[in-house]
């Protein structure tokens, strides 16, 4: 019984101990009788300089941490007027000082990071629109609601529209 104990005792300091710290995230929801399901890394601010500083402007990112951030659509959708088959996609970003970013499908979703991203693996392309604000999201954000996908992470949203 003290060996079980003491097995017990080593495997709940270890999982506390290797936990991610940036944890992994699922959210679903629907747009229109379209399931959208979201599965991202959701890093913190920790006092960082997210945008410009950790996450380079003008540079693709992952749009999470450690494996790729996916979504997944259970029908046909429009993403801001383009059309993008029903699917799982791996799910990019490239900020932009200006706040015009750029936000792309692409058809590989099973890499780690944006290392392997290739442009020729792109499903669609579309620009949205930052909004910067004051108030911090310290960790980041994914929601599906009425209009489509939310995102948020330090003072920028975005708003990605699904149709």
């Amino acid at each position: 019984m003290k060996t079980l104990n003491l097995i017990v005792a080593f495997l709940f300091v270890t999982s506390i101990g290797c936990a991610q710290k940036s944890p992994r995230i699922q959210t679903e929801g629907t747009v229109n009788g379209i399931k959208v399901m979201i599965d991202y890394g959701a890093p913190s601010v920790k006092g960082r300089t997210i945008w410009g500083g950790l996450e380079k402007y003008g540079q693709v990112w992952r749009a999470g941490a450690n494996e790729n951030t996916t979504i997944a659509f259970d029908k046909d959708v429009k993403i801001n007027g383009k059309s993008l088959a029903a699917g799982k996609y791996g799910f990019f970003l490239i900020p932009n000082e200006d706040g015009n970013w750029v936000a792309i499908f692409s058809k590989k979703n099973d890499a780690w990071g944006a290392y392997s991203y290739a442009e020729a693996d792109d499903a669609l392309r579309t620009d949205i629109k930052a909004e910067f604000v004051s108030d911090v999201q310290e960790q980041l954000m994914y929601a599906v609601d009425n209009s489509g996908i939310v995102f948020a992470w330090d003072k920028v949203r975005l708003n990605i529209p699904v149709e």
